[in-house]
């Protein structure tokens, strides 16, 4: 690529950055945070030809819908099927009759819910789902929902653009509270329902909002593939001359309780035991019927063989603490996953392909696992050179908890 081409692909990655930070499709939910989205921008500048991006954990799509902006071929995979829904959204191209049809139908939708022209749906079997909602605004969402539902047809780009809408504003609805990490709900004198609020309207503003940003096509093409990144061969094709990602960090935060409201409303999950299925098959979440899973879990004959990774286990395991034993399994799992990924990963790389892991370490009772050192270890057995790793911020208040991007160049 010559400069003159290099200018003006770093231009349009500068304009597009901002506008999506603002506007664009990156804020379509509250999942990634804007310090992510300005990471994986960075990294994608750097690019100074066309490639083929891989995000082998998806997340809300962030890698694949930033290398679309920028002019590359993004390609992401995920296990869980909403994220997979999610990203498709966010990667779409959406025709200017197709965001005023969306349009049309959302006025539609809002006259239907408030005068109860439909038949409300049921509400999800959410486990104290009252926790979650005041009874007006569970009653306008089961409204809403079956509106949404009455006025478009399945799987149109209309009724995908009028849903994520409705994740935003049954969020927005919502007592969950999202001032730190991991989700919470608000104080008990927060909880009283504003009879006054405009629902509906509320509901408009997200369809606007979210058809700001599908009105903003991205130039590059992007697929999102349902699929486990332990064996990433089996659900992408051909060669990535780049991989950024964030992987799910070892600190036992589970994902599927996260994404529960939203899994639910729309369909992803019917009851508990399905949400615990899919927590046990993830790497790195361990929530109701996973957590019991780790007692009986057994390590394959291709496990990672770790020295130092041992002794750290072994401290957890003997911490004063009467869960030590199990999360120190946990830890022993959570590397196995990721070493499965990087063994599988290599058969999907370029020669000279570079890749980039946005991790965290973490702390168990006091002892320190050191992630990104055992991710530079294990790139470096599979096979990768020019192995770094980079501190790029605190990720709390707490000064020894940091989140680093590991790097690597694979030899092909």
């Amino acid at each position: 690529m010559n400069n003159v081409a290099r200018i003006d692909l770093r231009q349009r990655a500068d304009y597009t950055h901002k506008a999506n930070l603002k506007t664009g499709r990156h804020g379509w939910l509250r999942l990634t945070p804007a310090y992510s989205v300005k990471i994986v921008e960075e990294l994608i500048v750097q690019c100074d030809r066309p490639m083929r991006i891989y995000d082998p954990f998806c997340g809300t799509a962030t890698t694949a819908l930033s290398a679309a902006y920028h002019g590359h071929e993004g390609v992401t995979t995920d296990i869980n099927p909403f994220l997979v829904w999610l990203g498709e959204a966010k990667t779409a191209h959406y025709s200017p009759s197709v965001i005023a049809a969306t349009r049309d139908a959302c006025t539609r939708v809002v006259r239907m819910a408030k005068l109860h022209e439909v038949k409300p749906r049921p509400a999800p079997p959410i486990h104290n789902i009252e926790r979650w909602w005041a009874p007006q605004a569970l009653d306008f969402l089961c409204s809403l929902r079956a509106a949404i539902e009455a006025t478009t047809e399945p799987s149109s780009q209309a009724q995908t653009l009028l849903l994520v809408a409705f994740c935003r504003t049954l969020i927005a609805l919502s007592n969950a509270a999202f001032n730190h990490q991991s989700m919470s709900f608000k104080d008990d004198d927060q909880l009283p329902f504003d009879l006054n609020l405009d629902m509906g309207g509320m509901y408009t503003e997200n369809v606007r909002f979210v058809l700001i940003g599908a009105g903003d096509n991205p130039d590059g093409g992007t697929s999102v593939i349902l699929g486990d990144a332990r064996n990433p061969v089996t659900a992408v094709d051909g060669k990535f001359n780049r991989v950024i990602t964030s992987p799910p960090y070892a600190n036992r935060m589970s994902y599927i309780r996260e994404l529960r409201p939203y899994m639910y409303w729309l369909d992803f999950l019917r009851n508990g035991r399905d949400a615990g299925e899919l927590d046990w098959t993830a790497i790195g979440g361990t929530w109701g019927m996973a957590t019991s899973r780790l007692n009986d879990w057994q390590r394959s004959d291709s496990a990672l063989e770790n020295d130092a990774l041992a002794a750290i286990v072994d401290e957890v395991a003997h911490a004063d603490n009467k869960n030590g034993k199990l999360l120190s399994t946990y830890i022993t799992k959570y590397f196995d996953d990721m070493w499965s990924h990087f063994r599988g990963l290599t058969s999907v790389l370029a020669p000279d392909a570079e890749v980039h892991y946005i991790v965290g370490n973490s702390t168990f009772y006091k002892v320190m696992l050191p992630v990104e050192k055992l991710y530079a270890v294990m790139l470096e057995q599979v096979g990768f050179h020019s192995v770094n790793c980079r501190a790029i911020r605190k990720r709390n208040s707490k000064k020894e908890l940091i989140e680093f991007d590991v790097s690597a160049v694979w030899q092909g």
